[in-house]
C-alpha cells in the first residue's frame, strides 16, 4: 500500500517549481535514477519515493543499491560510457576528483531558484563546497564513531559503564583506557590482562579490537585517539598541501596503539578477518570501535546485551570524534537536471528525512528529522546518545576534503599497514607525507 501523498503545501512547493522548470515530468516518461553502496539505507530511502512520485506526475524514482567496491567501480565506468546514473549518493573521499573531471553538476543555480534551505542541513554543506565556491553535493546524513562493548564482560571484569564512558588516555601511558581494556582481556587461563601471570601470547578474549592501520584517515581506528592531542590530518581544514603523518604527536599515537598488540591487549593487525559486529558477537573481543552506521548491526547479535561509550577524554581534556557526511550529487551527464534535484532536494527535506530516518539505518543531516531517529532507535533499546552527545558538544571533526584521494588511498595506505604489521618502523611516516605532498601538488 502506498502512504499517503504528502499534505504539506509547501514540502511540495520545491518540488514543483523545480519540475515546472524544464516541463520534463508532465511527459509522463521521465525516470531519475539513484545509486547507493547501502542495503539498509536504500530500503529506508524508498519509503520516499512514492510521495515524491505522487508530488511529481510523471516522474518514476529508480533506486538501485551495490557492494562498496562494485559501486565506484560501476559508477567510474557509468562516466566513460555516459551511462551513468542522474543521482546517487556520494563520499567525500570521491567527489572532489569527480568535480575536478566535471562529472558533478554544481547545485547553486537550483538551489537558489527552488529557494532550498541549505540551513536546514546541520553538517557537511563546508566540506561539499568545492575549491570553486559552487557546492556539488546535498549533505544527507552524519556519522561517526565510538566505542561498542559486551555488557556482560564488561559486569564480569568487574567494571561499570561509566568507566568506559569516562575512559581517558594519553600515548604514555594509556591512562584508563589502557585500564579498562587490560581489565577486559583474559587469556586461555582465565588470568586478565592486569594480573601477574597473564599470557599475551595465548588470549582467549582481547579487551578491544585492533586499532592500527586505517587507511587515510583512519576513522574506525586511530582518528579519535590522535586528534585529542591536537593533531590534525591535514595543514589545512580543507583542500590541504600536505597530510602529517610525521607529526610527532601522531608518531606518538600510532606507536602507543601498535605496542597494545605486543602485550596482547589487542589482536595483532590481521589476525582477525572478521567485520567488528562479528568479533564481538563471537566473544573473541570484550569491546570495538565502530561507527554509529553500525548500532543497529551491534543490537541485532543474538544472545548478546550491548552498550556504547563515547569516545576517549584526551591529554587535552576533551573528546574527538570523526565525523563523515555523504550527500547526494547529480551527474553532469544527466537528460533530466530539474527533475533529478527535485528528487536530492526532497530526500533532504524533513518530511522524506523524518519517514527514512525512523528505520535508524542513518543518522539525518536535519536535527529535528534525527530527534525522531534518535526516539525511534531508543524505542528499539538502542541509545545512541554517546554519538549524539558528541555532535551537541561541538566535539566532532571532518577529515579535511582533497583531490586525489584514490591516488593517495593507493600510496599511503600499504605504508601505513606495514607499519601496524611491524614490518616498517616509524620512519615510514615521512616517505607518507612525502607522497601525500606529492600527489596532492598535481
Amino acid at each position: 500500500m502506498r502512504p499517503t501523498r504528502l499534505a504539506s503545501i509547501a514540502a511540495t512547493a520545491v518540488l514543483a517549481a523545480t519540475a515546472a522548470a524544464c516541463g520534463a515530468s508532465a511527459d509522463g516518461g521521465t525516470v531519475v535514477q539513484w545509486w547507493t553502496w547501502d542495503e539498509k539505507q536504500a530500503q529506508s530511502w524508498e519509503k520516499c519515493v512514492p510521495a515524491f512520485e505522487d508530488a511529481n506526475p510523471g516522474v518514476t524514482v529508480e533506486i538501485s543499491q551495490y557492494a562498496w567496491d562494485d559501486y565506484w567501480t560501476k559508477l567510474t565506468s557509468g562516466f566513460v560510457a555516459g551511462s551513468a546514473p542522474d543521482t546517487f549518493m556520494d563520499h567525500m573521499n570521491n567527489y572532489p576528483e569527480y568535480t575536478s573531471q566535471g562529472q558533478l553538476l554544481p547545485l547553486d543555480d537550483y538551489i537558489d531558484s527552488t529557494g532550498y534551505d541549505l540551513d536546514r542541513l546541520a553538517v557537511g554543506v563546508p566540506t561539499w563546497t568545492y575549491t570553486d565556491g559552487s557546492v556539488y553535493g546535498l549533505p544527507k546524513d552524519w556519522a561517526t564513531v565510538a566505542f561498542y562493548y559486551n555488557a556482560d564482560m564488561l559486569a564480569d571484569a568487574g567494571l561499570t559503564a561509566d568507566d568506559v564512558a569516562n575512559m581517558t588516555w594519553n600515548p604514555d601511558d594509556g591512562g584508563t583506557f589502557e585500564d579498562v581494556i587490560a581489565r577486559l582481556t583474559v587469556d586461555e587461563n582465565g588470568v586478565r590482562g592486569d594480573e601477574p601471570g597473564f599470557d599475551p601470547e595465548n588470549v582467549a578474549v582481547y579487551g578491544i579490537n585492533s586499532l592500527g592501520s586505517g587507511g587515510v584517515n583512519g576513522q574506525d581506528t586511530w582518528a579519535n585517539f590522535a586528534a585529542t592531542t591536537g593533531w590534525t590530518l591535514g595543514d589545512e581544514d580543507n583542500w590541504p598541501t600536505t597530510l602529517r603523518y610525521s607529526d610527532p604527536r601522531y608518531v606518538a599515537t600510532a606507536e602507543y596503539l601498535r605496542g597494545l598488540s605486543t602485550r596482547g591487549l589487542t589482536p595483532a593487525e590481521g589476525e582477525f578477518t572478521l567485520g567488528q559486529a562479528e568479533q564481538l558477537g563471537s566473544g573473541s573481543v570484550a569491546m570495538v570501535q565502530s561507527g554509529s552506521w553500525n548500532a543497529t548491526s551491534f543490537y541485532a547479535l543474538p544472545d548478546l546485551t550491548v552498550g556504547i561509550a563515547p569516545s576517549v577524554i584526551g591529554p587535552e581534556g576533551e573528546r574527538r570524534a570523526m565525523a563523515n557526511s555523504n550527500a547526494d550529487s547529480i551527474w553532469a551527464g544527466t537528460e533530466h537536471p530539474d527533475e533529478s534535484f527535485a528528487w536530492i532536494a526532497y530526500m533532504n527535506s524533513p518530511e522524506c528525512q523524518d519517514l527514512a530516518g525512523a528505520d535508524g539505518s542513518f543518522f539525518p543531516s536535519i536535527a529535528s528529522s534525527m530527534a525522531i531517529t534518535t526516539e525511534s532507535l531508543a524505542a528499539q533499546g538502542i541509545d545512541v546518545t554517546p554519538f549524539t552527545a558528541q555532535f551537541e558538544a561541538g566535539t566532532l571533526f571532518q577529515t579535511p576534503a582533497f583531490e586525489h584521494g584514490q591516488e593517495i588511498g593507493d600510496a599511503v595506505s600499504p605504508l601505513s599497514e606495514a607499519f601496524f604489521t611491524f614490518e616498517r618502523e616509524s620512519d615510514v611516516f615521512t616517505e607518507m607525507d612525502e607522497a601525500s605532498r606529492e600527489i596532492l601538488a598535481q
